[in-house]
């Protein structure tokens, strides 16, 4: 138990070759777990040459009696800091790895808390205030003002606490940065299997982080965790329930499911949930990234699904492939007539993936299929959207 809710804390050894380190915690918060990587693989082995963000996949064990999932819940993931991550703010804030610290009532070293317990990659508003108060720094002053939000905004953007200090030196003691830094929080990811089809494993598809800031390497915190860690590391894992966000229980409804990126993970899951179950209703699948090439995950597998039937429609937008760029939503209004029509038998329709562009002009897309097609004013249209989201049959898990 100890091991779990305190990083660090030593580990129980195992018996077993095969997984090194699986037991439950039953009685914890969120029914955390420390499970192995079954397995884990690149979606699309071209990524690693031409880009630097790749897919992977990861199977997580679940032996019996441990965590249960159902289609469409999410896995949390709690993460550790990269190595050179912590390096990173150690060597710019000028603190020493060694100096023992207590952070949630127990004595550790910095360098174990900074790797294992703190967030100390993203800028929050209270680091900024904190650094800003010990630089002494006019320019930064200047950046925090209301009315140079936007400009604060895109100088963030990629920057991490460590960017923050190099621009901006300033001293303060590992206490302080205690109080300041917040507490390491898990990742969730939506589940891209399906309990029936693997009930002592639970999957997840991941993007791995990585870009260049001016010819520095930064990464995302939990994403290349995984990626570069799950073959060496036990995974602290918890199942995260997402009642209401699962596939139709009629068995002949058609399902509709718009998931570009990442925002397949569910989908896949959805599409062998209802083909185990025996499910007739018609699927139809909308993905979109930027290459066919390198980004077009699971193809092997929608193509399988499409010749045996388990998907009846796969529409897909390659942003990049040619000059105008094309997303999903320009998909379905391109396929306007017969999205309507699907709706109109009765269709329950999904998105899943981001939050802030892609789901809004996803719906505004739906409001203008069902306001030309199905002869509606836009008041009208609205309406009717607004009807399937409260019938639920228009589901959204976005983030």
């Amino acid at each position: 138990v100890l091991a779990l809710l305190f990083p660090g804390a030593p580990l129980p050894a195992t018996s077993s070759p095969l997984l090194p380190l699986h037991w439950a915690l039953g009685i914890a918060a969120y029914g955390l777990f420390a499970a192995a990587v079954a397995h884990g693989w690149l979606m699309t082995r071209a990524e690693a040459q031409m880009r630097q963000k790749l897919q992977d996949q990861f199977g997580f064990a679940l032996p019996e009696n441990t965590l249960t999932y159902d289609a469409g819940d999410a896995l949390g993931v709690w993460p550790r800091n990269s190595p050179p991550l912590v390096e990173a703010f150690l060597e710019t804030s000028g603190l020493d790895a060694d100096t023992v610290v207590t952070v949630g009532g127990n004595d550790m070293p910095l360098g174990s808390a900074l790797r294992e317990r703190l967030e100390i990659a993203k800028i929050s508003p209270g680091v900024l205030e904190f650094v800003c108060d010990r630089a002494a720094s006019a320019d930064l002053r200047s950046m925090l003002a209301p009315e140079n939000k936007s400009a604060l905004d895109d100088w963030l953007w990629g920057r991490q606490i460590a960017d923050l200090l190099t621009t901006f030196p300033m001293r303060a003691s590992a206490a302080d940065w205690l109080s300041t830094l917040a507490p390491m929080t898990p990742r969730q990811y939506s589940i891209s299997s399906s309990p029936l089809e693997s009930p002592d494993e639970v999957q997840l598809t991941v993007s791995a982080v990585r870009y260049n800031l001016h010819g520095v390497p930064r990464h995302g915190v939990c994403s290349t965790y995984l990626a570069d860690h799950a073959a060496d590391d036990d995974i602290r894992i918890w199942v995260q329930r997402n009642a209401g966000f699962s596939p139709p229980e009629d068995p002949d409804a058609p399902m509709i499911m718009v998931g570009p990126g990442t925002g397949i993970a569910p989908f896949r899951g959805f599409l062998h949930h209802r083909r185990l179950l025996g499910h007739r209703g018609p699927n139809w699948l909308f993905f979109g990234e930027q290459h066919a090439a390198t980004d077009f995950y699971y193809r092997d597998e929608l193509e399988t699904m499409l010749a045996d039937g388990s998907l009846d429609r796969l529409d897909v937008a390659f942003s990049r492939d040619q000059k105008s760029k094309v997303y999903v939503q320009d998909r379905m209004i391109e396929h306007g007539e017969q999205l309507w029509r699907w709706l109109s038998d009765g269709a329950h329709f999904y998105v899943c993936g981001d939050r802030m562009r892609m789901a809004r002009d996803v719906d505004d897309a739906l409001t203008r299929v069902v306001a030309e097609h199905g002869k509606l004013s836009g008041p009208s249209a609205e309406a009717y959207v607004k009807a399937l989201a409260a019938d639920k049959r228009y589901v959204r898990d976005v983030y």
